[in-house]
């Protein structure tokens, strides 16, 4: 089965990747595993061998023959034809693990971090250069990286070279974990969204300082004593400003902005 470029798939094909990814979702026969992009089965294959109860979700409707056939002997396999960004996941506990197409990481991430069935965590495979925006490894933080860390913690596993796919991407990918994921870190859902609200407005230009960019959103608010009262430098810029402080800064701005 020829791999489809509209669907973006490159289909995984390195044994070692899938024992990395397997062993970071650390999963148990209890578990219900939702996998999104089973492709050829590859991934589901080694999911399907922990016990784990699997939810294959694919949107190629002519991959699901070959899939049903595949795995005819299995029980614990449901195989769902839909696609990832209109599903509705289980609302019962389930971690998502997969392979996901560089096109729709980032609407993958946001629909289900902030879906009200969120999963308990997430092994996904996505582009490696996401990966170390997500994980923050040059030590500045984006929107992308808030987005995930508001909701759980991301550790990149491993990285996984481009011959590891069948066709091969132009670009390396990495193994992404994203742990303990919950919403305890907002008081409310009027914080959540508040959040959201400010470090879009801060990063909308990366060269102003974050006090200037809030300002220009938040005019009923005095943004400069905020700073004064939180203790934020006011010539600091957006990504160097950690989660906590982000966090506190939205949850001040919402109380402020209480409808």
């Amino acid at each position: 089965m020829q791999a489809k470029k509209s669907l973006g798939q490159n289909f995984l094909t390195s044994v070692p990747a899938r024992i990395k990814i397997i062993e970071a979702g650390n999963l148990t026969p209890a578990d219900t595993v939702l996998e999104i992009g089973p492709g050829r089965g590859f991934l589901t294959e080694g999911l399907l061998e922990t016990k784990a109860s699997v939810i294959a979700l694919e949107k190629d409707n002519d991959l699901l023959p070959l899939l049903r056939e595949t795995f005819a002997s299995y029980s614990n396999l449901t195989l769902v034809e839909g696609d990832a960004l209109t599903y509705e996941p289980p609302h019962t506990p389930y971690k998502l693990i997969a392979n996901i197409p560089y096109y729709i990481t980032g609407a993958i991430l946001s629909r289900y971090l902030s879906h009200a069935h969120q999963p308990t965590c997430m092994v996904v495979l996505v582009q490696k250069e996401v990966a170390e925006r997500i994980v923050a490894r040059d030590g500045k933080e984006s929107i992308l990286s808030l987005s995930v860390k508001c909701y759980g913690n991301p550790k990149l596993v491993c990285r996984v070279n481009k011959g590891s796919f069948n066709p091969a991407p132009t670009v390396d990918s990495a193994v992404l974990a994203i742990e303990n994921i919950s919403r305890h870190t907002f008081r409310h859902q009027y914080h959540e969204e508040l959040f959201f609200a400010t470090i879009k407005a801060g990063f909308a230009h990366k060269r102003k300082f974050l006090v200037s960019n809030l300002q220009q959103k938040f005019t009923h608010i005095a943004i400069k004593n905020l700073f004064e009262e939180l203790g934020i430098p006011s010539t600091i810029r957006a990504e160097d400003v950690t989660l906590p402080t982000w966090l506190e800064l939205s949850l001040s701005i919402a109380t402020r902005s209480s409808p």
